[in-house]
């Protein structure tokens, strides 16, 4: 946990200083999305990495907040201090909801059940078209239909640091993740921690031990909801637009792939896979249909070279630098 904890203030410090090293506005504002998708994919590897819940949900409760912090500001005129925060317990309340419907079921029956509300949620969004209200842009749906909702507030940075405000929103961000990964740092390494593992690696040992398995993993699923859901919240409120995009299925099988290709199961896997992919997909841009097609090539090559990941690559070359340096200690002594 010690080294973890070092980690995590040594990549804060250098996340600090990078608007300044860097001083390009694209640049700051792509660091902002990877700390929404890190943030994401950090809380689904409690949820499907060290729980063993093979859900799928990630992404709709990822809407579920965007959705609700956009619609308190649209209709309401609510703070996004105030939305935001919304956003995220709507999201853990239908997490638990969701939990309770299939933490009964194992496998791939919790993923398609997960999946499918998501999916059910993206048609109904999109096969909203009756006008709930008439602003002068047309016939606006309750839930905002194919186009979704804009202009439903900020944080207020525009007024305060002006052309700059996308410098708020990164350093928000930043404090977002951090939070995050502190709490997966302190999951993982807890006493519940270790009983999710146990979850996963042998539930009928785990049961016999006196661990009831459906009260910790809703526990986990409801946890894990509510980061995912502020930063669904936090997302709407930099882009300043939400729409049924944020179901999308290629959404979905991208931020699972960061999860494999870090590593599933492991602290910073997450974090490396999102790193990886995000610069892959930017430097990737320009190639049209190949674009899709390099990304699938990155995903199948860590799967059959790299099993564990790239977190579990670097556990490896760590170890055997270790391993004669401790044999040369050895002989010395």
């Amino acid at each position: 946990m010690r080294r973890d904890l070092l980690l995590c203030g040594l990549f804060a410090a250098a996340a600090l200083a990078w608007p300044m090293v860097s001083g390009l506005r694209y640049s700051v504002t792509q660091t902002t999305f990877f700390f929404i998708w890190a943030t994401v994919v950090v809380q689904w590897n409690l949820v499907f990495g060290i729980s063993g819940i093979f859900s799928l949900a990630q992404v709709a409760l990822f809407a579920i907040g965007a959705y609700v912090t956009a619609m308190l500001g649209y209709y309401l005129g609510t703070s996004m201090l105030l939305a935001m925060p919304a956003g995220a317990v709507v999201a853990v309340i239908a997490s638990i909801a969701l939990g309770l419907a299939c933490l009964r079921l194992y496998g791939p029956y919790v993923a398609l059940l997960t999946l499918c509300v998501s999916q059910v949620l993206y048609v109904l969004i999109v096969n909203d078209t009756d006008c709930f209200t008439h602003p002068p842009a047309g016939c606006m749906p309750l839930m905002g239909g194919v186009r979704g909702f804009s202009r439903f507030g900020d944080l207020g940075f525009r007024d305060w640091l002006g052309s700059g405000f996308y410098i708020g929103n990164y350093y928000v961000g930043l404090a977002l993740l951090t939070a995050a990964i502190l709490f997966s740092i302190l999951i993982i390494h807890s006493p519940m921690g270790l009983a999710f593992r146990a979850l996963r690696d042998n539930p009928v040992y785990a049961a016999a031990r006196g661990v009831d398995r459906f009260r910790y993993q809703l526990w986990i699923f409801g946890l894990s909801a509510f980061f995912t859901g502020l930063a669904g919240a936090f997302y709407a409120v930099n882009t300043g637009v939400v729409g049924p995009v944020v179901f999308s299925f290629p959404h979905l099988l991208f931020l699972l792939s960061m999860i494999v290709v870090g590593g599933v199961g492991t602290v910073w896997g997450p974090v490396i896979g999102a790193v990886v992919l995000m610069v892959a997909d930017e430097l990737m841009r320009e190639l049209g249909d190949f674009r899709d097609i390099g990304m699938g090539l990155i995903l199948v090559g860590c799967v059959v070279l790299m099993p564990k990941g790239l977190s579990g690559l670097f556990q490896s070359l760590s170890a055997r630098l270790a391993g004669p340096a401790a044999s040369a200690a050895e002989k010395a002594k």
